[in-house]
């Protein structure tokens, strides 16, 4: 294929020439279905902007995606490297939550689209299941070859192209086939004594003979545009919908039997291709290859086949959900979008009071009214629905107004959904969906919003307790690290601690900046061994153990091995790795001694980055009698010298030394004038996605002016 960043014939806008892409990469590759996301300017999720082979309703639960969800495609790009899953059993194994959507056999691909100066987003793709288990070397070549075309796309671009709301389907060319004359096609189907239906990918009838209407009990002008298991009554049944969702996914062949009423068995044949599927309608009594189910399916015994698989997929989404905002983002863009709904109020009961945890879709002023309302309030219905348990519908503001006649002017909606969030009779709060124009609720919708209801209410009143026990934790946090770094002259500082993504937890690791005198100062970074509140306590001593030993005048080896014995007579079972720095800014000369932490980098002016091999000794806590060894090195005016914790270099899947030399060019290339972006340089790329396992904690010192024996030189 051609390498060009063009779209085909030289013209066209950014998402021709991805929709063109994608298409070749699923037609090189012989997949059946191709999905592209890109991640949001605003927010670490990925949205689906582009599509092939599937119709857009099949994607509800998957078109916006946080960059931490537990799917290939977010795998891809955290770990920069192509994800395969080889068959059914593979994604139930991996990615539980994504196969009980998705319970159809297939084998799938995603591979992340890294341009130079970011991560923009990945590509899925999906093949039926009779591929091989194993992707080939040739079609691992094509698939990363059209991520790099699409990433070069992308870089190349101006601005990011904005997203759509709804993914756009591409089409994918399939192979020409000799022309035939549709008059003598039909004749010849015409002639046969079984029926014939053709449906689209969405599932509606595009061709029927007069056999299978015959067959089917229905004219076929009745039947043509209609999906069968809608204009056919006794089809309606979630069962046989998912027969139809299996053959488009898997693009397998798909055989069922269904009774037609009164007693007249029929079996239907399913051959899906990339264009739609065939259907062969076929007698009982004259296809007799496997036997009819033992009673009939009757009708209309739930909701439809696409709003099961969303209701799974909501609630496996509810229970991983972990902060309050986490609760109102998904309920923004997975359950919103689901019921066609534009807002959401979160409220939990608090004290009598509706306290407003989350919103969507309403002016601020909006909010600030309905924040704090009473539960015995007449201006929503919010309070008694929590007071009865029940759910209440409003189809319109004509309903609303009838029992709240001040309702509808507040807010300006046009339909509401009221879930009450009660947990074994105890209220949580309300859930509220609203509507920008009337919305008839169907009986599925009650069913399943109210369902959700109760998910909703445990899923809250863990994310408020999991707030409150975070804030404290923060709390604690910050009491123990600096609340500001010193004032050092001839020496410029930064530093910059990131908390593991989630946890309530405190974070092992330590940093802290001394002013020994005039012309010395001393810089330590540490990571205490697990994190809990005895970790914390842990590391408050050693910084306090290290700060007066430090200013006490202790060289930087005895520093480490005075506080190595505090450590053994706490009898701690945990373990320190620390990194002391003593800088003689007078005599240009830094000297370190390390307990097992990694290495610092170094950065000389104009250039040439790289790590500083300091000899190492134990690890605080080991061996009471411990010798710490020192390494002294140069400290040029304009050095920059990078002290960090191993979670900026250890990430999973990756080798520690080649990440290592990646963060020492970034050190060398960054912007050494400022050294708050230049920490930005440093970390960005390891947190893409802006969580990360570990805590990560830089700490930049560099080298100023020069000292001429009673000042700094300017």
């Amino acid at each position: 294929m051609s390498g060009s960043n063009e779209p085909p014939g030289g013209a066209g806008s950014l998402d021709d020439a991805l929709g063109a892409a994608l298409a070749d990469t699923v037609r090189g590759t012989g997949a059946s279905i191709g999905g592209l996301y890109l991640i949001e300017e605003t927010e670490p999720v990925l949205r689906l902007v582009a599509l092939c082979g599937l119709p857009v309703a099949f994607t509800a639960p998957w078109q916006r995606l946080p960059l931490t969800a537990p799917v290939p495609v977010a795998d891809a790009i955290h770990e920069d490297r192509l994800v395969s899953v080889a068959s059914q059993d593979d994604m139930a194994r991996r990615y539980p939550r994504a196969a009980a959507v998705l319970p159809y056999p297939f084998a799938l691909v995603a591979v992340p689209l890294t341009g130079v100066r970011r991560s923009w987003g990945g590509v899925v793709l999906m093949w039926p299941a009779g591929r091989p288990r194993r992707v080939t070397p040739r079609e691992r070549g094509h698939i990363t070859a059209n991520a790099r075309r699409m990433a070069r796309l992308l870089d190349d671009a101006e601005r990011p192209p904005p997203l759509p709301d709804q993914p756009r389907v591409v089409p994918v060319e399939a192979a020409h086939h000799p022309v035939q004359t549709g008059l003598a096609a039909a004749d010849y189907l015409e002639r046969l004594p079984e029926g014939a239906l053709g449906l689209d990918l969405e599932g509606r009838v595009t061709f029927a003979t007069a056999a299978a209407a015959r067959l089917l009990g229905r004219r076929a002008d009745r039947l043509l545009g209609t999906r069968p298991w809608q204009s056919l009554p006794w089809l309606d049944d979630p069962v046989y919908e998912d027969h139809y969702r299996t053959a488009v996914v898997s693009r397998a062949p798909v055989s069922f039997t269904a009774l037609r009423p009164p007693d007249r068995w029929l079996t239907f044949q399913l051959y899906p291709d990339t264009s739609g599927i065939s259907v062969r309608v076929v007698p009982r009594d004259e296809h007799t290859e496997e036997p009819p189910p033992p009673t009939a399916v009757r009708p209309r015994a739930a909701a439809p086949t696409g709003r099961l698989y969303q209701l799974v997929h909501l609630a496996a989404a509810l229970t991983e959900t972990v902060t309050v905002r986490d609760l109102v983002a998904l309920i923004t863009d997975q359950i919103l979008p689901a019921f066609g709904a534009q807002g959401l109020v979160l409220s939990a009961a608090d004290a009598g009071r509706l306290k407003i945890t989350g919103s969507h879709g309403y002016p601020a002023d909006v909010v600030e009214r309905l924040d704090g309302l009473s539960l015995d309030t007449d201006l929503t219905p919010a309070g008694q629905v929590i007071a009865s348990g029940t759910p209440a519908f409003f189809a319109n503001p004509a309903e609303m107004t009838a029992t709240y006649p001040r309702a509808p002017r507040i807010s300006g909606k046009q339909a509401w959904a009221f879930l009450p969030l009660i947990i074994s009779g105890r209220p949580v709060g309300c859930c509220i969906l609203s509507y920008d124009h009337p919305h008839t609720f169907t009986a599925d919708e009650r069913a399943i919003l109210t369902s959700l209801s109760g998910l909703i209410a445990q899923a809250l009143d863990r994310a408020r307790l999991y707030d409150a026990k975070h804030r404290l934790v923060l709390e604690l946090q910050r009491a123990l690290l600096p609340r500001a770094l010193p004032h050092v002259a001839g020496l410029d500082v930064a530093a910059r601690y990131l908390p593991a993504g989630h946890g309530i937890e405190v974070g092992g690791d330590f940093f802290d900046v001394l002013r020994l005198d005039d012309t010395t100062a001393a810089a330590v970074i540490g990571d205490v061994e697990g994190h809990s509140i005895a970790a914390a306590a842990l590391m408050g001593q050693v910084r306090t153990a290290i700060h007066a030993h430090a200013t006490a005048g202790a060289a930087p080896g005895q520093v480490l091995a005075r506080t190595n014995r505090l450590l053994a007579d706490l009898d701690s079972e945990l373990l320190v790795s620390c990194l002391y720095a003593h800088l003689d800014l007078a005599g240009r000369r830094a000297s370190f001694a390390s307990a097992g932490h990694v290495p610092p980098l170094l950065c000389h002016p104009p250039g040439g980055a790289g790590v500083l091999d300091v000899e190492p000794g134990p690890l605080l806590g080991i061996e009471p009698a411990a010798h710490y060894p020192v390494t002294t090195a140069p400290l040029p005016p304009g050095t920059t010298l990078a002290l960090y914790t191993d979670g900026l270099v250890e990430l999973p899947g990756t080798d520690a030394t080649r990440t290592t030399s990646d963060l020492a060019r970034r050190l060398e290339t960054g912007d050494g004038h400022d050294l708050e972006r230049l920490i930005d340089r440093l970390v960005r790329p390891t947190t893409p996605t802006g969580q990360h396992a570990d805590d990560i904690t830089v700490l930049l010192l560099r080298a100023g002016r020069a000292w001429d024996g009673q000042d700094w030189a300017g």
